[in-house]
């Protein structure tokens, strides 16, 4: 029996997927906007959501769009925005109860359609720009949210490296945008880009719950129709490969440095050696186990926390780490101590074993939630593959330790940034 039993139906402007599982005693649904990452519309991109989440031509304030919710037995409501690879992704999430398990005989399904349908298609506009107080009040917000990354050094440092390691790429660009952008954003232009948006990004909704197809379907027709689309579909770029390793140093008033290293790999999710880079990563750094873990924090005791992720849509590898500012050389010797051990096989089947065992355990709590379930099968849309999760597993349990050696050997150190105090340089 599959894990995951995913229908996919073609709609007018966009697909539908529906998960039919009576797992949970909710409905998920969730409407993704996929778009390519470009510096004119990044910032616009990040606040639109927001704006669209306030209010709409129903609910004028936020208060009466609230209310609504809790009329919808306390539904939920959300917005959030994502990067994968080189495209800049908006979601828009709706959780309820399932009206089977209630007396109430309200047709709940129905009305969050209706609920969702209405904030993305009937803005609180004037047919011409958005409600102006509106996008004022969530520009203050998004100038926020861009600051908070600045004023956290762990997720600055990660922002820096992927700034300097990807300069000329659209990767680059941050999820929520660019402080300087967002005061040139009106009620108009961003009204605009909406309409832009509706017409040109790649549009998929998904609907998790113990539902009748034919019914979501038909609601889904009568709901959402976009037509004479232009979808842009694009390709992540290539890269140059660097002579020589990039390495940046930055100075400001830190107490504990942020070591971060970026690497190529050059394997994205989808490629035949994904699943042993998934094993790869976990066995270098990825977890408790492993041996960035084991040999930087716990043996040498030279960091405060470390580990590597995977950006699996634009084949990167990220190293994070919190340092003393002089331990920076002792730090960077260990780190590629362990990478010489991966490309040379010195590690063991049990660590190998271990770590299928963790990423399978990861994957099955992930698609345990509803919506852990729609990010999971979202892969498949970002990279045009149709990967089952029972085939992602079946792949990765499969995995060699030969195989695990070849991919480490794929692996090439591109950028080192480290954020430094200023009296330890």
């Amino acid at each position: 029996m599959d894990i995951i039993s995913e229908s996919v139906k073609a709609m007018d402007g966009y697909k539908l997927h529906i998960v039919k599982t009576d797992k949970y005693k909710t409905n998920t649904i969730v409407w993704k906007m996929k778009a390519p990452l470009n510096k004119e519309a990044v910032t616009l991109r990040a606040l639109l959501p927001y704006v669209l989440q306030s209010n709409s031509e129903k609910y004028p304030t936020t208060g009466k769009l609230r209310s609504y919710l809790d009329e919808l037995y306390g539904a939920s409501f959300f917005v959030d925005l994502a990067k994968k690879g080189e495209f800049h992704i908006m979601s828009f999430s709706l959780e309820m109860a399932n009206e089977k398990f209630l007396s109430d005989p309200t047709p709940l399904l129905k009305k969050g359609f209706e609920f969702l349908a209405e904030l993305v298609t009937k803005p609180n506009s004037n047919g011409n720009a958005f409600h102006a107080e509106t996008v004022e009040n969530e520009k203050r917000t998004l100038k926020q949210r861009i600051q908070s990354v600045y004023d956290d050094k762990m997720r600055y440092s990660n922002y820096r490296l992927i700034q300097e390691m990807c300069n000329e790429e659209p990767y680059s660009l941050h999820v929520h945008g660019d402080m300087k952008s967002v005061e040139s954003i009106t009620a108009e232009s961003l009204y605009q880009y909406y309409l832009h948006a509706l017409k040109q990004d790649e549009l998929d909704l998904y609907v998790i719950g113990d539902v009748d197809e034919e019914e979501v379907q038909s609601i889904a027709h009568e709901l959402l129709q976009f037509e004479n689309r232009e979808a842009q579909l694009i390709e992540s770029s290539i890269y140059k490969k660097k002579d020589n390793v990039h390495t940046v140093k930055e100075e400001q008033d830190v107490k504990q440095g942020k070591l971060n290293i970026g690497y190529r790999t050059n394997i994205v999710y989808g490629d035949p050696d994904y699943y042993a880079l998934q094993i790869f990563n976990g066995v270098f750094g990825g977890f408790s186990h492993s041996k960035l873990f084991l040999n930087v924090r716990e043996k040498a005791s030279l960091a405060y926390y470390v580990t590597s992720r995977l950006e699996s849509h634009k084949g990167l590898m990220m190293v994070m780490s919190g340092i003393d500012n002089k331990n920076y050389d002792q730090a960077i010797e260990i780190i590629h101590k362990q990478m010489d051990a991966m490309i040379n096989g010195d590690f063991s089947e049990e660590e190998i074993e271990q770590t299928k065992a963790v990423i399978k355990n990861q994957l099955l709590e992930t698609v345990d939630t509803s919506r852990g379930m729609v990010e999971v099968l979202y892969h498949n849309v970002v990279s045009k593959k149709d990967i089952s999760l029972e085939e992602w597993m079946a792949k990765m349990d499969a995995v060699t330790k030969e195989e695990i050696v070849a991919v480490a050997k794929k692996v090439n150190l591109d950028t080192i940034y480290f954020l430094t105090g200023k009296e330890e340089m």
